[in-house]
């Protein structure tokens, strides 16, 4: 079986659209999130969001979007687009840059891709009032394209030549892992030697909102006090939007090309509670054994865990249930029979627990990813050993709005960039970019 390492990623994110703000804002805890002007109205009762900078995506048409200069997209591309999409566009490109890669050497049948989203619920609301209020004639052709679940899959995948495998997960706040396990299966068993994992959501009052109809949004007002899921007081989650990718390899393809390997991906563990469709099983009996399965694919003991990154999503419930606390298992030798293979006294290590600190949000589909990428680009060196302390405060990472482009379709030959290339893109192709830490290649 091959072994699976990780050799590049992309952020687009509250604290950060590239390796180095994001390293910055979770070095220097900074958070993404802001008063949220569209929540101000009086009969909305949450106020923060973990905003994205330098883009803007608030118009129906695409065409009047606001995105980096870095990025080039042709017109038809566009308009078959919801705003995440862009998102886990932009994320890939700057993924791919970072590993190293272009697009010509991704377009090829052993390199495959898989996502993580739920569509675009904005998206699908305006084309089917619109072809309800105009007419099938009138409705826009590419309407569906755009919104439904498997949009990211799709576009991305036939944007940047993908010939492998490819396929969309929709699974709640799992999807995105669900996305990487499945990528990290592909290459351990040989049917593919690269994998893509996307994950992204649109971000916007119609993604985040229904989770406060649920009552599972924070109501504070305090953009630094809003998101504390192991603080006593704590009532709900921060919504936010945006992408993260990450490229996977199998270690002799990326030794072959001497590509800078971020860590190497030894196993996962899944299983259900099997209880409510919201609410967490009362005594975690799932997430123990999804636990214990990766401790035992991955060959490590239990003992041997210094960093756990918990769900966290800083409800009533889940503070009840013990959401935001790590397992007993993880410290009980008893408990765990992988360790009966192993002889000699063995003094279990302390370890740091913590939520995913992507700016404190929590999107819905891509938050397993951004957690995994959030941990590969936090230092190793310096991290303390007690739990994240119960109060932060955090000052909102302030608005970082650079040059931006309002994109304008010209339907002559387009200039293509990035992903759209189905040639060999020049040494320019995607745009200005350093590589998260460590020299250029």
């Amino acid at each position: 079986m091959s072994k699976v390492v990780v050799t590049g990623l992309g952020f687009i994110s509250s604290i950060g659209n590239s390796c180095a703000s994001v390293r910055d804002s979770l070095v220097g805890l900074r958070s993404g999130i802001e008063i949220h002007p569209p929540f101000s109205d009086p009969s909305i009762p949450v106020k923060v969001l973990g905003t994205l900078k330098e883009f803007d995506t608030r118009s129906p048409d695409q065409e009047d979007w606001v995105f980096p200069q870095r990025y080039s997209l042709t017109r038809s591309f566009l308009r078959s687009l919801s705003p995440h999409v862009l998102y886990g566009y932009c994320a890939l490109v700057d993924a791919l840059a970072d590993a190293g890669l272009d697009t010509g050497e991704v377009s090829e049948p052993e390199t495959g891709m898989f996502t993580a989203s739920a569509g675009s619920t904005s998206s699908m609301v305006h084309h089917v009032n619109y072809l309800h209020q105009h007419g099938v004639e009138r409705a826009q052709p590419k309407g569906i394209v755009a919104s439904i679940a498997g949009t990211l899959n799709f576009n991305l995948a036939s944007a940047f030549g993908i010939q492998g495998a490819t396929c969309g997960y929709v699974s709640a706040c799992a999807s995105s892992g669900h996305a990487l396990a499945a990528a990290f299966e592909e290459i351990e068993a040989g049917r593919q030697r690269r994998m893509l994992v996307i994950g992204a959501e649109d971000g916007n009052e119609d993604c985040i909102l229904p989770f406060a109809a649920m009552r599972a949004l924070t109501r504070s007002a305090d953009p630094d006090r809003a998101s504390r899921p192991f603080d006593r007081d704590h009532d709900g989650f921060v919504g936010t939007g945006g992408a993260v990718a990450m490229i996977l390899e199998a270690e002799e393809v990326a030794q072959a090309r001497s590509a800078r390997v971020y860590a190497r991906m030894l196993g996962y563990g899944q299983a259900s509670d099997g209880f409510n469709p919201v609410l967490p099983q009362p005594k975690g009996d799932g997430l123990a054994r999804a636990m214990e399965t990766a401790l035992k694919r991955s060959g490590i003991r239990g003992d041997s865990v210094d960093y756990v990154n918990a769900h966290a999503p800083s409800t009533p419930h889940g503070r009840r249930r013990g959401g935001a606390r790590p397992h007993p298992r993880l410290r009980d030798e008893r408990a765990l029979p992988l360790r009966e293979q192993h002889e000699g006294p063995h003094r279990p290590r302390p370890f740091h627990v913590e939520r995913s600190r992507g700016g404190d949000f929590r999107p819905r589909s891509s938050g397993g990813l951004r957690a995994r990428v959030g941990q590969l680009r936090q230092p190793r060196g310096g991290r303390g050993e007690a739990p994240h302390p119960p109060r932060d405060p955090r000052p909102a990472l302030p608005s970082r709005r650079l040059e931006q482009q309002r994109f304008r379709g010209i339907e002559r030959e387009p200039r293509l960039r990035g992903g759209l290339s189905r040639r060999p893109p020049g040494p320019r192709s995607m745009g200005s970019h350093k590589p998260c830490g460590g020299s250029s290649r």
